[in-house]
């Protein structure tokens, strides 16, 4: 399966709304489904996020085969002179186990490598997800420490570049 990174845009909500809206997708991450009006508010800050910079943002990831919509990759700043991003990714259960986080987690580590300006990449998991630690660590990260993030428990992994 080839796949590919494109930024989202405004008329990909109905796709957004299928990944943060699934309970399986977000039981790791949320540990709830998100309905629509935080959905679109969420949206909203995600499109104005992804005008800071080229390389970094919120990402459609694509099968280029098919076309076809598999979930949402971020090497993600808050301020143009961040010099550490967030590595994330959510993917919809129909793909999970195919290699897909693998990819684009190296294809979002090789775009931070790229980036000058940035030391650090790090990434929050719940505890719970070895998938996704087992993907982060066979990528070069290590745990750096367990914190409560508004009441969930995460992980917060890092890659020093």
């Amino acid at each position: 399966m080839k796949i590919t990174l494109e930024k989202f845009t405004e008329a990909d909500f109905p796709n957004y709304f299928k990944l943060v809206n699934n309970e399986k997708v977000m039981k790791m991450i949320t540990e709830r489904a998100i309905e629509l009006e935080e959905a679109k508010n969420d949206f909203k800050k995600l499109i104005e996020n992804n005008k800071l910079a080229p390389s970094f943002g919120n990402f459609k990831i694509i099968n280029e085969d098919a076309s076809e919509f598999l979930g949402l990759a971020k090497l993600e700043i808050t301020k143009i002179s961040n010099t550490e991003a967030e590595l994330g990714y959510m993917i919809l259960p129909e793909h999970w186990g195919k290699g897909i986080a693998s990819t684009v987690g190296k294809k979002l580590i090789e775009t931070g490598k790229k980036q000058n300006s940035l030391k650090r990449i790090f990434a929050i998991i719940d505890p719970k997800n070895i998938p996704s630690r087992k993907v982060l660590t066979n990528n070069g990260f290590y745990s750096k420490e367990f914190k409560d993030f508004d009441g969930l428990p995460g992980e917060i992994l890092e890659l020093n570049l």
